[in-house]
């Protein structure tokens, strides 16, 4: 086991009309005025955005609203989040929504306190203590932003999707509540599940040892996502399944799965450069594609491990050939995620000849340098040129 640090300062609130308690638990905390953020029409047609309003209102905290949050969300956006935070003298963030929200909210509350443009935190990864307390009423469950220290925005000027880490933009309150994940589009709720057990795959798979401990979390979790996700896409309303995978999507990135060990995140960077290129992909359906292309790339640096997790996983019989046990962990990864609808090749990310996919490539390899460094990943180091073969595997 690796050495480690720890912080989970988010005070959750799960559970059913969990969102009628915000204003109570922002007015014990001192909030004054927020900054409510969200995405676009869904959370105002439901009618959570006037009872989340009217939770404020009773509460006597005040508000204003910044909304327009799309997927992969950009970095003008949070500029404007934080105009407005610096001249309304915001104290709280609070984001209505999913990752995408969650993540744009962060960046307005690092930025709200800083002089400069907030776009040079993402660039220089300054550790920024003067961050606006964020709250969150949750209503996707994928990314884990909800609990998690990092986020990740798009500057569309640059053609760059940047990510950033720091403990100060962890939520200090999530507002969980299951019901309101019932009217997600299937597409949303199987790419949601697909971001949450990718973010497991990160951390299962690197360059460290057994770390029983961490590893059986992983483990568990893993299970239990694909025990819950049939339910969940068969029955949309199932409560009890909605609950373990709204939870679960939190503990996937929280950090607790990731403790003793290195994680590796190649693949996350590699998508990330995936839909930037095209800012239409989710995320999800991007991961669903790249993953079992990366797996199948790096799988030779530690058969066993892909034994393990194949057995403990997927219940996998051990025959004795590893690179073939291993593979066929690989090939049950990418039947999962199809099984939920997700796509299993580029070209049905819309990438649909080999002359655009090479054209892809030299426009992505470039900033997956910048952002991710070279060598990148821990479980197998890999280059740029490492980073091309996976995507034409994944092709």
């Amino acid at each position: 086991m690796e050495n480690f640090e720890f912080v989970s300062p988010t005070h959750f609130v799960f559970g059913r009309d969990a969102e009628l308690q915000v204003g109570e638990k922002l007015a014990e905390r001192g909030a004054k005025k927020v900054l409510l953020h969200f995405g676009g029409q869904s959370a105002q047609k439901s009618g959570l955005l006037d009872r989340v309003k009217g939770s404020l209102d009773a509460a006597g905290i005040e508000w204003i609203e910044l909304g327009g949050v799309r997927p992969n969300p950009e970095i003008n956006l949070s500029r404007e989040g934080v105009k407005l935070c610096k001249e309304n003298d915001v104290d709280w963030v609070l984001a209505v929504g999913g990752g995408s929200v969650i993540d744009s909210a962060k960046a307005i509350a690092v930025g709200a306190h800083y002089d400069g443009d907030v776009w040079e935190i993402f660039e220089s990864k300054e550790q920024v203590t003067d961050v606006l307390p964020i709250a969150v009423v949750l209503t996707i469950p994928a990314a884990g932003s909800e609990a998690s220290k990092n986020t990740v925005v798009s500057n569309d000027e640059l053609g760059m999707k940047t990510g950033y880490a720091n403990n100060a933009q962890r939520p200090k309150l999530a507002f969980m509540n299951p019901e309101l994940t019932f009217t997600l589009p299937p597409y949303q709720t199987a790419a949601g599940i697909t971001d949450m057990y990718c973010h497991l795959l990160e951390r299962f798979f690197c360059d460290v040892g057994p770390v029983p401990v961490t590893d059986n979390l992983c483990l568990s979790l893993m299970r239990t996502i694909r025990a819950e996700a049939p339910r969940v896409m068969v029955d949309p309303e199932d409560y009890e399944a909605r609950a373990n995978i709204m939870w679960a999507g939190m503990l996937c990135h929280q950090g607790l799965a990731g403790v003793g060990r290195h994680e590796d995140w190649a693949t996350h960077g590699m998508e990330h450069e995936l839909s930037a290129y095209d800012t239409t992909i989710t995320h999800g359906a991007g991961l669903a594609v790249m993953f079992p292309a990366w797996m199948e790339y790096v799988c030779e640096e530690n058969y066993d491990r892909f034994i393990q997790y194949g057995r403990e996983v997927f219940g996998l019989v051990i025959t004795g050939d590893k690179e073939a046990d291993a593979l066929s962990a690989v090939d049950e990864t990418r039947a999962f995620f199809s099984s939920l609808g997700m796509p299993a090749t580029l070209q049905e990310l819309g990438i649909e000849s080999e002359e655009q996919l090479e054209e892809a490539i030299a426009e992505m390899l470039p900033t997956l340098k910048i952002n991710k460094g070279e060598p990148f990943g821990n479980f197998k180091k890999l280059t740029v040129e490492d980073a091309a073969e996976i995507y034409r595997l994944a092709f």
